[in-house]
């Protein structure tokens, strides 16, 4: 019997739709359903990639974890992954569709129901729940004539929608009432209740307004969700962590992350926040950089325009400084790249021709027509200098890039795949490294060998430093996420709208 099904949309963009639905996974789950998220249609430069190798949104496998099901690209049919204002890489069912103009794909996109609609019905075959994450709103009336992942998917999927409104920007009543007002009539009739989120005060001073909301569109008010601080992964670069660029006072290490405007896959090193005494920061400008124990260039979408970005924006010069004091510098993917000595796009994959790259690493790059998808495990060389505790541990992670990187016979091997060939370089000082490992500090061992080491280089003693095991804080934050929404929600009423009783 195929899965029942319930749809979570929002009055915007980050008013708690992934949050809701991870929430509602994890409680469906623990309430003995297999239950699993999907959204149709994403747009983020966050992404992972599957034990069998396709490409997905970082959001749906957050929400697959807090159902405790492995991810799995139906679950995001749909990615699409912006290289510039107006144009986007397309990633269907995992891998390379196109790079199109948005007005291009917006014509096009209708084409691609088949294959949302084969993702959606083999994963209804297998679950018995689908929870439904639309994308930003469900009444923007100008894209609704080719809506593939909004009202237009509830009704693909017969599913029954809840609209989330964010209180804590204020004008949440507003918001919802005119969000239901430019719904058409078999719209409105999909909607089933209505949530605030992000509430902060005593709830019944809402209570009047409540009333009213509901008696403007005849529609149920399910519940007030608190503001509460969970630490889930984020979705892409609206996240609030992103906003942080200055160091605790408290701090023994400080951690600095080059904030590029085509940043992707920040969650790469999301760990190092949640290790007591250390501080991670996002910088955007040379001023904000400092002197940091340790600065990470991420991963990124445009790695050519990036780094000219770099270099204008004056962070270039400030990383070579740091180099010279022998500051850690720590390249991830693009940021790998940047490291490098030439980066050159012979197929305009980005933007054609060659630039240079900051030369801390004696390697050039070459983009290429295939994307590198695949997961990877290996052993950190032998190596010397701050990072000598790295020596012989295990790595793994995954690989998303169009770009392979040569030594120019100078860089010195940085790990070693189970296939023998090598991933990542560094240099002859022991204190620039590079890898295309995404996840790599996701092993917890690895990023507190790493702290270890930053915290021995300034003599403190690193012995009392706490372990850290990701896997059960992320249970943790997922059931302290789940219980707070099932005190908030009126769940019973959420379970006769999934049964199709309201």
């Amino acid at each position: 019997m195929p899965a029942k099904s319930i749809m979570i949309t929002g009055t915007m963009s980050s008013a708690g739709k992934s949050f809701i639905v991870a929430g509602l996974c994890r409680i469906f789950s623990r309430d003995g359903y297999k239950t699993a998220p999907f959204k149709s249609q994403n747009m983020a430069l966050n992404s992972f990639i599957t034990r069998d190798g396709f490409e997905m949104g970082r959001a749906q496998v957050m929400q697959a974890e807090a159902a405790g099901v492995e991810p799995d690209v139906r679950m995001n049919p749909i990615l699409l992954k912006p290289t510039s204002e107006s144009g986007s890489q397309v990633i269907v069912n995992g891998e390379i569709y196109g790079t199109m103009k948005a007005a291009d794909y917006y014509k096009r996109k209708t084409l691609l129901i088949p294959e949302i609609m084969k993702a959606y019905s083999s994963l209804a075959e297998e679950n018995d729940i689908i929870v439904l994450e639309g994308a930003g709103s469900p009444a923007e009336i100008n894209l609704k004539s080719a809506d593939i992942v909004n009202m237009g998917m509830a009704e693909m999927a017969d599913s029954p929608v809840l609209l989330v409104g964010d209180i804590d920007r204020g004008g949440v009543f507003a918001s919802l009432y005119g969000t239901i007002a430019l719904l058409t009539n078999s719209e409105r009739a999909r909607m089933k209740g209505m949530i605030i989120n992000k509430f902060r005060g005593d709830v019944s001073l809402l209570k009047s307004g409540l009333d009213d909301i509901e008696r403007l569109t005849g529609i149920p008010v399910l519940g007030v969700v608190p503001y509460i601080n969970v630490d889930i992964d984020d979705e892409d670069s609206l996240s609030e962590r992103l906003l942080k660029n200055t160091a605790d006072k408290n701090s023994v290490i400080d951690i600095a992350v080059i904030r590029l405007p085509r940043i992707s896959n920040f969650t790469d090193y999301d760990v190092f926040g949640r290790i007591e005494g250390v501080s991670l920061r996002y910088v955007s400008s040379y001023r904000e950089l400092g002197f940091p124990d340790a600065v990470i260039i991420p991963g990124t979408k445009s790695t050519m325009s990036d780094m000219k970005w770099l270099r204008q924006s004056g962070i270039e010069t400030a990383l070579m400084k740091l180099n010279e004091k022998g500051t850690v510098i720590f390249g991830i993917c693009g940021g790998f790249q940047m490291l490098g000595r030439t980066i050159s796009d012979p197929y305009n994959t980005e933007e054609g021709g060659e630039i240079h790259g900051m030369g801390l690493l004696d390697t050039t790059t070459s983009f290429e027509l295939d994307k590198r998808r695949t997961r990877k495990c290996g052993t950190v060389s032998e190596i010397s200098g701050i990072f000598k505790n790295l020596s012989g541990k295990s790595v793994e992670g995954y690989e998303i890039h169009m770009g392979r990187t040569f030594n120019n016979g100078n860089a010195l091997p940085f790990t070693v795949l189970d296939d023998g060939s090598a991933d990542g370089y560094r240099n002859s000082s022991g204190n620039v490294f590079g890898t295309y490992l995404h996840g790599i500090f996701d092993n917890c061992d690895m990023a507190k060998n790493f702290v270890s080491a930053l915290m021995d280089a300034k003599g403190i003693d690193p012995k009392n430093i706490c372990g850290f095991d990701s896997a059960a804080y992320k249970n943790s934050q997922y059931d302290k996420m789940a219980d707070v929404i099932s005190r908030s929600l009126d769940m019973k009423k959420i379970y006769s709208i999934l049964n199709k009783e309201l």
